[in-house]
This record gives structure tokens, C-alpha cells and sequence, in this order.
């Protein structure tokens, strides 16, 4: 009895997964994101149920879109250096906190966000548990940040 008590959860955590989708993605998820990025290839939708993130490229950069799953847009990110970040925004980071030598910069990424404006994200690492993302405006204010894992 036992055997076949451990083959049934086995199959329910092991095995079912795999062959299981929660759903597909949604038309209108689909045809939002065609009419905002007619460009894109290499496209790959990850459907979260409550979110779909779309992962693309579009003219050579590495991007990835987030819509409700109603098809509204809430924001595109695209990977960046931060060498390539405007002055402001390098001098913004500069004058923080954060510019010390006991933070690294981990990476870097450019914000589009519904409304027409940009901010930009600079992930930073102490150590292997200080971790924190840090968001500019296009002024090189800090405006926010944000504890990550």
C-alpha cells in the first residue's frame, strides 16, 4: 500500500507537471504586444496567470514586456550597461549611497513605462545577502529602491 501511496504523490509532483498547462496565453495578450512591437523575433510569452511576460529581441536588444492578463500593458525592460546611461543619471547614482566601494554594480536596466516615461534600474550587491535595486529618473534622482533576493 505504501508503494503505490509514494508512486501516486511521485506522479503528482514529478510527473503531471510536466505535461500540464495551466492555459494558454491570451489572444489579447498576444495581439497587444504584436501592435506595440511589430519588430520583435525570437519571442517567448511566460504566462504567470495574473501577469504574461513576454521575452524578445528587437534590433539587436534584449527585451521583455508585462501585461495584465487583459492584454494591458504595464511596462517593457530592456537589459543595458550602465556605462551607457546618460551622465545625469551616472552622476545621480554617483551622489548616492551606493557608490561606495562596498557596492557593486550587477546590472543595469532601462524602464518603459505606460505614459511615455523612463527610468532606469541599477541592480547593487554588497554581498551575497545585500542586494538592492536602486531606480532613477532621467534627472538622476533616486527615487526609490527596492530590497531583492
Amino acid at each position: 500500500m505504501k508503494f503505490f501511496v509514494s508512486l501516486f504523490v511521485f506522479q503528482l509532483f514529478f510527473i503531471l507537471p510536466s505535461f500540464a498547462q495551466i492555459r494558454e496565453i491570451p489572444a489579447i495578450v498576444e495581439e497587444t504586444f504584436a501592435n506595440q512591437y511589430p519588430r520583435a523575433t525570437h519571442i517567448d510569452f511566460k504566462d504567470f496567470v495574473v501577469k504574461v511576460q513576454v521575452h524578445f529581441e528587437q534590433d539587436g536588444e534584449l527585451y521583455m514586456a508585462t501585461y495584465t492578463n487583459k492584454g494591458l500593458w504595464k511596462g517593457t525592460e530592456k537589459a543595458y550597461e550602465f556605462d551607457k546611461l546618460s551622465d545625469t543619471v551616472k552622476d545621480g547614482f554617483q551622489k548616492s549611497k551606493y557608490a561606495d566601494d562596498n557596492w557593486e554594480i550587477e546590472e543595469t536596466a532601462i524602464l518603459y513605462l505606460p505614459g511615455g516615461s523612463e527610468q532606469y534600474r541599477v541592480l547593487v550587491r554588497k554581498n551575497d545577502v545585500q542586494k538592492k535595486y536602486l531606480f532613477f529618473n532621467d534627472k538622476g534622482r533616486l527615487l526609490r529602491t527596492a530590497v531583492t533576493l
